[in-house]
């Protein structure tokens, strides 16, 4: 059973999402109080492939408040992602085409575990959006026409 800790909409947005792919995240204790109390933003966040390791950089995960300075972490620090190599192969394989990112999706925590799901996505253009945006008009209005026959 997963419970949903924080997800990045903008990344649905933004990106025409292809591939997705389940990480670990290390963590300091502090991070994870933290993460526990809410205290997580990942509108920005994205990951990136160095040296045959996956990091996680612009989620921000604010210091816990009882935790003294000896303990506490940087907010925005790049956290290393735990894939397996072929994984790694793959995702720097689809990061080298041009227009290919790796944006975070969500994080989630898994047998007392955090969880994050990062995906393959190229960017849309603006026409891309509003395209995608006429559609969920066009289907939610669909959907009440279907409601109002049924009610009859």
């Amino acid at each position: 059973m997963s419970t949903e800790i924080a997800t990045n909409r903008k990344a649905g947005r933004d990106f025409h999402i292809t591939e997705k792919y389940e990480a670990g995240l290390v963590l300091k204790g502090s991070e994870v109080k933290s993460i526990r109390a809410g205290k997580i933003n990942v509108s920005d966040a994205f990951a990136r492939v160095e040296n045959h390791q996956v990091f996680l950089y612009g989620c921000d995960i604010q210091p816990w408040q009882t935790a003294g300075d000896w303990f506490n972490h940087v907010a925005k620090r790049p956290r290393q992602l735990l894939l397996h190599k072929r994984e790694i192969l793959k995702l720097a394989n689809a990061t080298a085409v041009k227009g290919c990112s790796l944006p975070l999706l969500r994080i989630y925590w898994k047998d007392r575990r955090v969880k994050v799901e990062i995906g393959v996505g190229k960017g849309k253009t603006h026409s891309d959006q509003r395209q995608d945006l006429k559609e969920k008009v066009e289907l939610r209005e669909a959907q009440r026409e279907m409601s109002r026959f049924n009610q009859r």
